[in-house]
This record gives C-alpha cells, structure tokens and sequence, in this order.
C-alpha cells in the first residue's frame, strides 16, 4: 500500500471485515478519501460496523478531523492511518477508535506505533471488548430507564435559560410519548446551517454520543423542512424527528374517538406530505414506532396522490363533524344554558377543575395531552345558575398549525363559549410565557372578544402567598387548588356573578329592542 500510494501521489484504503476479509479498495487523491455506500453492510446506531478502514497519509501525518468523523459516523471499528516516507516505505502508523461513556468523556483515544512492524494490537479482541461495553452500558440503561432512548437536539440563538426552558418542555413531550431521555445537546450558534441544521463537528458528536447511551432517535427542538431532515439521516442511522412530529405522535397514541383519531391522521398526513417527495431512508426508518404511528407503514409508502386523495377525503369528514357539532350547539342553545370552555396549556389542570366542579370523573392524568377529545358536563352553581361547562384540549407553544388546521371542529366549540376560564399552572417556572402562548393562540382563533377569567390553579404547590396574591392582582386572576374544592368558592361565585351580569345585558337588550319595534 505505502509503495502504490507513493507511486500515484494517492491515499489508498482498505476496508477489512472482522474476518480478515478485504470487502472495498478505496483509491482518493492527495488529501483525502471518499467512503463508498456501506448501506449493504451491518447497520445499527447502537453498535459498530464490524469494519476497519486501514489507509495511507502521505504526509506521515496523525489522525485527521476526517477520519474521526468517518470514525464517528460511520461507526468504524477502528481507522488506521500509515504514513508513507520516502521511497513508499512505511513510517509511522496511528490507530484510533471509539470509546464507551466514561469519567474523562472522551469520545475516542489514539494509538501510535513507530512502524508497522511494531504493532502489538489484538484488534480483533480489542473490538470485541469494546462492543461488549458498549452493550453493557447500554443494558443497564435500559434497566434503570426502560423505554426507546432519544436524544434531544436544539440549536439555538436564545439565552441559554431559554434554551434550558424549551429542551425541558421538549423533554416533558418526550416523557409523554413513553420515550426515555438519555442525553441533551445543543449548539449556540448566530445562524442554523441551512442544510444540516447543525455543524458537522456537532453531528458527530450526537452520532458519538448515541453510540455511548444506546439512544435510536433523535428529536429536535424545532421543525425540520424536508431536506434538512435527509441530510441529517445521510449521516447517521438513527431516526430523527422533530418537535412538530413528536406532537403529532402524542396525538396519535392518545386519541380514542374515531373524530379524534380522523383528525390526528389528517394532521399527520399533511405533515408528511412534502416529506414525501422522494423514497428515502429518512422516512422508511419512520415506518412504526416514534413518529410512525397513525397513517402507518403503508400511508408512508403510498405516492402523492394517493396521499392527497386521502386527505381530501378526511377534509370532508372533518366538515361533516363540524356540522355534527353545530347541531348538538344548537341543541344546546334551546335549553338555553350558558357555555362555560376551560381552556389553557397542557397539562395545567383543566380536566381536574372539570372533575372538581362537576364531581366527574373524565380522565386525568399528570402528562402532556391526556385530553384531545371535548367533554361537556352540567354545572349548578349556590344560587341555581346553571351553566354546561367543557373541557377542550390543552395548547402548547408553537402548536403545529396541521394540527390547529385539523382540530378546528373542535376548536369551533370555543366560539359558542360566554366565558373562558383560562386555567394556568402557577406553580410552573414560566407559567408567564405559557399564559401569552395560549393567549396568543386564543387571539389567533378570534376570541378575544369571549370574557375570559384567569384561573392560577395549583396554589397549594406555590409556596409564598403574598407574592401569589400581588400576582393574582396584576393579572386579575383568581387562585385555586383543583385538588382541594374548598378553594374554588371565590372562582364559583366570580363565574356565576359575571353570567348574572350577563343574563341581565341581555334581558335589557332584549327589552330595548323590543321597545324599538313598538
């Protein structure tokens, strides 16, 4: 090899399997090399290739930033660098692979011998060793955790507090969706890298570090246009999605009804569609599991056609349900009761206020999203006002407009509302940002002309009470424990004084309208 290398002024490099066998020649130019497709080799982002890339440097020089990199994301067992001297004879020959998680984190180590002749390497028991660690490492993780490992990816231009808020959000969605977190990272930069999103350097160091805590998945803290999400999975063979996906995911494991599950597999359709442009790996390692789940392998398979014909069909359906709901609104209309609508960010307490109030028992449950579908209860207040309250599914920053587009039906139920109580979490660090988000929302959907109550549920996990009566204060709220129904008297009395009050606009209206046609 040194001889050749020196005669043609090229690198040349051998892959060799964990038999001996020579399985690619590989001829590069002065500087470098290129990999081949490897696709047809074993393939896992838990374990190595079970090839070696022995190759030639020119220059006598060590291990390069590439060759760490095909280290790193092509999962060699280890690459070789031999230098080439004078006349194609050999010189000095350095060795490099990966290593398990460890105190020191360090990702791989290097190892030089001064000529080939003097290499003492039991490669093969080395690999070996190193597989079995990595292995153990990995089982024992899963034993701690249980669950599909991800990692979760963000790169951001925001202070690093807000940073920290938004990956704790996405970690909590990722709980919901039954996922086990192994790491975090994320890349301060001034500007994302259009096609990759993140630095190369960066990559590698995610595809490392999936390899260190057996993680499958990536999940990224914004969404992904089609070709970022190809280029990401050009480099590595895990599964990557984004945030919006990760959503969609929820809904889908959650959803019971056959509206619910209609309108979640519309969404998810129209999130795949310009994903599907052209068959590609980045979308078939999708089919099942995390952010596989409703449309299913098929849905992912089918042209685009096909997908649109789908689409228009659930469109239609989704018409039909919302002439469905009308209906049942104006049922309710005659019986002339007012609508009271929680609503508020997810996982805020909104169907435990339904329960307490209503001596219920819909389902609840201290996750993201435990409810999608609206249910709707009678409610008798002290002075026999009487009022049909509903409980609505929760809003989330940044919600995924596919999915605000496919919940419009039962979004709508919103504009029958006479007041919305709009339930924050106050014992949630940013419950600021979250109460605008879902203002912000409410704006968006025009119903900001609904009186609207703020309602600062879990009290009894804030623990300074003056500073939680100068909040409610500020932001003329009214503070509740869901849990405890003694709490909820002054919010009682507040929502049937405010449906007094506007029973009685309403009767004068209705006189004075009547005293004009006269």
């Amino acid at each position: 090899m040194a001889v050749l290398s020196s005669e043609t002024k090229r690198q040349i490099g051998l892959l060799v399997d964990r038999r001996g066998n020579i399985t690619h020649v590989i001829v590069g130019d002065h500087h470098g090399l290129f990999i081949p497709d490897l696709s047809g080799t074993r393939s896992s982002p838990t374990r190595l290739r079970g090839l070696r890339l022995v190759h030639t440097h020119l220059n006598g020089e060590p291990i390069t930033q590439d060759d760490f990199t095909d280290l790193a994301l092509l999962r060699f067992d280890m690459v070789v660098a031999l230098g080439v001297e004078n006349e194609g004879l050999p010189g000095r020959v350095f060795a490099a692979h990966l290593l398990p998680d460890n105190v020191r984190h360090d990702q791989w180590t290097v190892v030089e011998f001064s000529h080939p002749s003097h290499i003492t390497l039991d490669v093969l028991g080395l690999v070996t060793s190193l597989e079995e660690e990595f292995d153990r490492q990995q089982r024992s993780r899963a034993i701690e955790k249980g669950g599909e490992k991800a990692i979760l990816v963000s790169v951001s231009q925001k202070s690093r507090h807000e940073t920290e808020e938004a990956l704790d959000e996405l970690e909590e969605l990722a709980h919901s969706s039954s996922l086990t977190v192994a790491d975090r990272i994320v890349q301060y930069r001034s500007q994302a890298d259009p096609r990759h999103l993140l630095g190369k350097g960066k990559i590698r160091e995610v595809v490392l570090r999936s390899l260190q805590v057996g993680a499958t998945l990536l999940i990224f803290d914004c969404e992904l246009n089609p070709a970022q999400i190809k280029s990401i999975t050009d480099q590595t063979d895990m599964k990557v999605i984004d945030r919006s996906q990760l959503i969609l995911d929820i809904f889908a494991q959650r959803a019971t009804s056959k509206d619910g599950k209609m309108q979640v597999e519309l969404a998810q359709l129209k999130y795949l569609l310009p994903r599907l442009v052209t068959k590609n790996t980045a979308m078939s390692r999708l089919t099942g599991g995390i952010g596989g789940r409703g449309p299913g392998e098929t849905k992912l398979e089918i042209n685009r056609r096909r997908v649109r014909d789908r689409i228009n069909r659930l469109e239609k359906e989704v018409r039909l349900l919302q002439q469905r709901r009308q209906t049942k609104r104006k049922r309710r209309e005659k019986g002339d009761l007012p609508i009271i609508s929680i609503v508020g960010y997810t996982n805020a307490g909104k169907s435990t206020l339904l329960n307490s109030l209503t001596h219920s028992e819909v389902h609840v449950e201290d996750r993201l999203f435990a409810t999608l579908d609206p249910t709707s209860r009678r409610l008798r207040f002290p002075r026999d006002t009487e009022a049909i309250i509903t409980d609505t599914v929760g809003f989330i920053r940044d919600l995924p407009q596919d999915l605000v587009s496919a919940f419009r039906a039962t979004l709508e139920e919103l504009h029958q509302a006479d007041i919305l109580l709009h339930v924050i979490d106050i014992s949630s660090e940013n419950f600021e940002q979250r109460m605008e988000a879902c203002e912000m929302i409410l704006s968006d959907l025009d119903l900001n002309h609904i009186p609207r109550i703020r309602v600062f549920n879990k009290e009894d996990r804030f623990p300074d009470k003056p500073l939680l009566q100068n909040l409610c204060r500020r932001h003329d709220a009214v503070s509740i424990s869901a849990l405890n129904p003694p709490t909820l008297l002054p919010l009682t009395e507040t929502v049937e004084a405010l449906l007094l009050r506007q029973k009685v606009s309403e009767t004068a209206f209705y006189h004075q309208s009547a005293l004009v046609r006269v």
